[in-house]
């Protein structure tokens, strides 16, 4: 029986034990050595030859991965590993640093129960590190901290043992500063990171080395010894006395916790509903007889088995055949095949228990998100998957023979299936198929992998900026009529405040129609007034619709018509057709027809858009643009190249730090200003600077690019380059 056949089979014995599980991941910024260090651990346990271990990238399993060196797709390995006498099944999933997959970290985190944060030794935190720490503690993912690339202190930077010290001490602070900002109350102190206790471990993923406090007291390896055997050249050594899997993988059962652990104070953040219920008892205690409760991270298509649906089981054993619910389309699915990841194999499991990391074929039609049960019907579903980030660059994709318009069609919806941050959507205008992204790179590897895996070639159009239309101002009471007269609506609409924006944007104030007495208390404190957080019905994509009506005898039959018109505008506004966020629409008061048949869709939807529109264009609509972070670091001599290049993007410089020979310079920049940034960065650097963002959410244009840039969107829409006026669509009332 090979390595990899034993691993299957003692990992199918430990699946049954929650105690002995730990579902983990890997998070870092960009380039810091998740990847290599995940090398190492397969190395570890048996799955790699140890001179590949740190060089063969093995969970960058797509080619575009390993020929842009980046990590693009969240990977999972399981692997067996022995600490103190008992072997351990840990699930692992290898996360992107890149920003534009960010989307990939958050849903990971969802799966997992603990995280190692790997931070570079020479960098220090930078501002994905602050990313993915927020993401794991929002989904109550315990960290641990590794800092890598300690061998570069030693050989290029020469640093004297006082001097890496302080540098460790300054690392550890800041991510112990940021768990104690973001995480739960109750473990603010807790999951606090320590070199004492050993939830902090040194090393090189490179060089396959890694040490930690507990390691050093036990074989009496010293620092000064690393530093020597470092500069020696005994790299191989020093990986033989300390191996990195080992220390790593110790740390990992250790420190973090256990499903049955964990699911008692994760459950009641990602399932919130009746806590004293059985489906929430059976999850809580992570029991494999009770019903089956699972969440899906992620959808990926095999050429071979289809659609692949990833995810946690928190609850319930799930078996080869067995018939199971999705909760989103309260649809009946039939489990075709169960397995469990062994890199890019997937190892067939005839079942599968409560606490692992599982992969499902036969669940068509499930999405990154849905959750997953068994019972006489579907469960209340997890909490939604809340992205950080929203699409910010679309490109118009056509293919490159005609014909094959059917087959782009069928790609599309599977490749915004497999990643739920892409947007893929038909202009009804223009006919266009459009392709909205996180960005340039992002836009980019999709492209290729609808040409290269998904066979079709095709046309993509010069990147574009989506843009978002909002108002600065409240309208006064405006009347929407029916195209038969008979029914009436009166609406205000008035700008969000940005506290009330903030708690939709992190998840306090959920998306979707408001039910229950529960939020009112949330909303009081917010702000609003009693009368208002009664009335609030329905968030949508970062917008509120109010009933502030009294008494109006039909409402409950207009209700949803009512809220289609509120979507419609929402999805698309009045003054550039772009999507419309912040705004509070209040219906304060309609008259409805007596009879039924006069207030249909046809009378309803019309009215209620037009007093929108109305509304809208009274309360001093803005565009707003998406901004970016943008943080460059590179040498002093540069540094006027740099910050010239950046003003002349629209770019405002924040801050500038110095450290040593490079200075970074962290700036606010307009995404529609970045298009090319990158060869320009390298020509003005001599290919120097270091660079990254990270997005900062939509701010208005500035007012003198307001007109001109509404003009070019509804000109490119194919709309007349006027916008309209209030008036346009009738006279303001009240």
């Amino acid at each position: 029986m090979g390595r990899k056949e034993k691993m299957a089979k003692a990992a199918q014995e430990l699946m049954h034990k929650p105690k002995q599980i730990r579902n983990i991941g890997i998070a870092a910024h960009i380039d810091h050595g998740k990847t290599t260090l995940s090398d190492n651990l397969l190395f570890g346990a048996g799955l790699m030859a140890e001179e590949l271990a740190g060089k063969q990238l093995a969970l960058d399993f797509d080619e575009q991965e390993q020929a842009r060196g980046i990590t693009i797709d969240a990977a999972n390995i399981s692997m067996v590993h022995d600490f103190e006498g008992h072997k351990y099944l840990i699930n692992l999933i290898d996360t992107p640093g890149h920003v534009d997959f960010g989307g990939d970290v958050t849903r990971a985190m969802r799966a997992i129960d603990g995280a190692i944060i790997v931070v570079c030794a020479v960098e220090g935190k930078m501002p994905q590190t602050e990313t993915v720490v927020r993401q794991a503690l929002k989904e109550r993912v315990k960290p641990v901290l590794f800092i890598n690339k300690v061998d570069r202190l030693i050989k290029e930077l020469k640093l004297s043992p006082q001097e890496m010290q302080a540098r460790f001490m300054k690392t550890i602070t800041e991510i112990n500063k940021l768990i104690r900002q973001m995480a739960p109350p109750e473990f603010k102190e807790e999951w606090q990171v320590s070199v004492n206790d050993g939830s902090v471990a040194f090393g090189s993923a490179y060089a396959n080395w890694a040490i930690n406090v507990p390691y050093m007291k036990e074989t009496g390896i010293t620092f000064k010894d690393i530093i020597d055997m470092t500069l020696d050249g005994q790299s191989r050594e020093l990986a033989r006395k300390a191996p990195i899997h080992q220390i790593i993988l110790d740390m990992v059962i250790d420190h973090l916790p256990d499903p049955e652990q964990s699911q008692h104070y994760r459950i009641p953040q990602l399932w919130r509903h009746d806590l004293e219920s059985k489906t929430a008892r059976d999850m809580i205690e992570c029991n494999e007889r009770g019903n089956v409760a699972m969440v899906v991270t992620k959808i990926n298509v095999d050429r071979h088995a289809g659609e692949i649906a990833t995810g946690r089981l928190f609850s319930g054993m799930l078996k080869v055949g067995q018939e199971v619910w999705l909760s989103g389309t309260k649809q009946k699915k039939r489990i075709q095949q169960l397995g469990i990841y062994m890199g890019p194999d997937r190892e067939s499991m005839d079942e599968v228990p409560a606490g692992n990391i599982v992969a499902i074929t036969g669940l068509k039609d499930a999405v990154a998100g849905e959750t997953i049960s068994t019972g006489p019907e579907p469960i209340e579903p997890f909490e939604a998957i809340k992205h950080y980030s929203e699409p910010v660059v679309t490109v118009a994709v056509e293919p490159e023979n005609p014909k094959d318009l059917p087959k782009l069609i069928e790609v599309l919806r599977q490749v915004a299936k497999e990643d739920p941050t892409l947007q893929a959507k038909i202009d009804e205008e223009t006919g266009e198929y459009l392709l909205s992204g996180m960005g340039e790179l992002h836009l980019e590897v999709v492209e290729y992998r609808i040409r290269k895996d998904k066979g079709v070639n095709i046309k993509t159009s010069e990147p574009i900026v989506v843009y978002r239309e909002s108002v600065n101002g409240t309208s006064p009471q405006v009347e929407g009529k029916s195209p038969n007269k008979h029914n009436k609506f009166y609406i205000i609409v008035e700008q969000m405040p940005e506290n009330v924006y903030q708690a939709i944007k992190e998840g306090t104030i959920p998306e979707g129609r408001i039910k229950g007495k529960e939020m009112q208390e949330i909303f009081k404190e917010l702000g609003f007034s009693k009368d208002e957080a009664k009335g609030i019905e329905d968030v949508y994509q970062g917008n509120m619709y109010l009933n502030m009506t009294r008494g109006v005898v039909h409402i409950g039959e207009v209700r949803e018509l009512i809220m289609e018109a509120f979507h419609s505008v929402m999805d698309k506004g009045i003054v550039a057709g772009e999507p419309t966020t912040k705004l509070l629409v209040k219906l304060m008061d309609t008259k409805l027809h007596e009879d039924a048949i006069h207030r249909g869709p046809s009378q309803v939807i019309p009215a209620v858009r037009q007093a929108l529109f109305a509304a809208i264009l009274s309360a001093q609509p803005v565009l707003e643009e998406p901004l970016q972070k943008l943080f460059v670091t590179a040498p002093q001599d540069f540094m006027g190249s740099v910050t010239k290049l950046i003003q002349s993007r629209r770019g405002q410089i924040l801050d500038m730090t110095q450290e040593g020979e490079l200075t970074t310079v962290i700036a606010k920049t307009p995404v529609a200003e970045m298009f090319g940034f990158t060869g320009d960065i390298r020509g003005s650097t001599e290919g120097r600077a270091l660079w990254t963002t990270e997005q900062l959410g939509y701010e208005p244009l500035p007012r003198e690019l307001q007109e001109p840039i509404v003009r070019e969107i509804r000109m490119r829409k194919g709309m007349k380059p006027e916008p309209p006026k209030a008036a346009d669509y009738q006279n303001p009332q009240g």
